[in-house]
């Protein structure tokens, strides 16, 4: 599975982005879609993630109420809607696909990784 982003970038504190990512093949409606984000020496820390079946979402208590996952498998791709980003969710942002979960918050489930793309919320 290849993926690749769409709609990273900089943005003022309040504001919104969406990421986009899609996916190659046909098995992309199979798989477990999930963003995780990274800041430079710090560990990669979960943000959402969204069955296969688009079921239960699934956030990180500091994105909660403020970012959205959504998927279009007929498009294979999936969506991170982040409004009012704050300066703290400046981070690169990763979208991943995992055939089997446990938890779903854990990067190590996850089986491919896109090359992630930048976030930078200013003040």
């Amino acid at each position: 599975v290849h993926l690749v982003y769409s709609g990273g970038g900089l943005v003022q504190a309040g504001g919104s982005l969406r990421l986009s990512c899609a996916a190659s093949g046909r098995t992309f409606r199979t798989y477990t879609m999930g963003w995780f984000r990274q800041v430079l020496g710090k560990e990669r820390e979960f943000v959402a993630a969204l069955s296969r079946s688009s079921g239960t979402p699934y956030y990180a208590d500091s994105v909660k109420g403020r970012f959205t996952i959504s998927r279009d498998n007929a498009k294979n791709t999936v969506y991170l809607q982040m409004n009012r980003l704050k300066t703290e969710d400046t981070a690169d942002y990763y979208c991943a696909a995992a055939y089997r979960v446990v938890t779903a918050i854990a990067f190590s489930e996850y089986d491919y990784w896109g090359q992630g793309t930048q976030v930078t919320v200013s003040s």
